[in-house]
């Protein structure tokens, strides 16, 4: 199987295709990307090819390739993709507007592709078997949960609107209420938000507090903040508190790590256990290799996540609840 890779913009790209090169059967066909320094030492680095136009790279046969260009730019390439035949699986927020996202989903299934949005938290373990035991009932009826997405500033791109779409509420919003969907089987109804520019130097918004109802009546919460430092000693958390009428659940989601004292860099923390990201690429190749009519996590998914985050920007601005009906 020939996979590519469009775009080193964003962080999640080097991990992804470290997971490629782990898979049996699957060639890691090239890396494109506009910024030619970035693009020929990271094709350098797995031993591929660089293309400056990912146009070229989708000439070469493709099977799938992932996206991971800065927001903005999604729509172009997953486009591009589609026309050619090849299977995408497109980083998060699916794109910067649902009009934007509406469109790669249509051509994806206009050309018989596959549209995947990266939502690695859902191949979480801890994630994987808190929605078990819902589905099972040993929570009984969900009535409320609680979720924080924190982090640090990424910086570059992702504080350029223009690129970006937005702050940390459009960077760390979507991951947590696709989980908040995916274990509730059900929609968000209606959005409050606090948004504001509190920490860092950029004028971004990079607080965030949402309020959440669902048509099923559970409401939630989430912290999107990126409220960490930058000497902050872990990147940030995934956690979601959810409380049934049988019992309450705890989830942490980035909890697999040892903590590490050194004299040279002081507390710092090292990683193990679940790979997320990994887990993610395989399922995406594995459900192109199957013929299967739909990904598992689909381009609607994105975008429904996408359209939360919206809804609270909208609210925040107009100091009142938004109903997602009304986007």
């Amino acid at each position: 199987m020939k996979i590519g890779v469009i775009s080193f913009a964003h962080m999640h790209a080097f991990s992804y295709t470290k997971a490629l090169l782990e898979i049996e059967g699957v060639e890691l066909t090239g890396i494109a990307d506009p910024v030619e320094e970035r693009g020929r030492k990271y094709a350098e680095h797995f031993g591929t090819v660089y293309y400056q136009d990912y146009r070229e790279l989708l000439k070469q046969g493709l099977n799938g390739v992932i996206v991971t260009s800065e927001n903005v730019h999604h729509k172009e390439h997953v486009l591009a993709a589609a026309k050619a035949g090849v299977h995408v699986l497109c980083e998060k927020p699916l794109s910067t507007n649902i009009q934007d996202a509406q469109a790669m989903i249509d051509a994806c299934k206009a050309n018989g592709v596959l549209l995947q949005t990266a939502f690695p938290v859902r191949y979480n373990t801890t994630v994987v078997r808190a929605k078990q035991m819902i589905d099972e009932g040993k929570l009984g009826r969900i009535l409320a949960m609680k979720g924080t997405n924190r982090g640090r500033n990424p910086g570059g791109w992702f504080v350029d609107p223009e690129l970006s779409g937005g702050g940390a509420v459009i960077d760390h919003t979507v991951h947590v209420a696709d989980i908040m969907r995916w274990i509730t089987g059900t929609e968000v109804k209606d959005v409050y938000a606090e948004v504001d520019h509190l920490i860092s130097e950029n004028p971004i918004d990079d607080s965030g507090i949402l309020t959440m109802e669902f048509d099923n009546g559970v409401f939630a919460t989430l912290d999107c903040s990126w409220s960490r430092n930058k000497e902050f000693p872990t990147w940030g958390d995934v956690t979601l508190e959810i409380i049934g009428s049988e019992g309450t659940l705890s989830i942490d989601a980035t909890s697999q790590k040892l903590h590490v004292y050194t004299d040279e860099s002081g507390y710092r923390h090292h990683a193990w256990g679940d790979g997320m990201d990994a887990s993610l690429v395989r399922d995406f190749v594995s459900s192109i290799s199957s013929g299967a009519a739909e990904a598992s996590v689909t381009g609607e998914d994105g975008l429904r996540a996408l359209a939360i985050a919206l809804a609270a920007y909208q609210s925040s601005e107009g100091h009142r609840t938004v109903a997602m009906a009304e986007l």
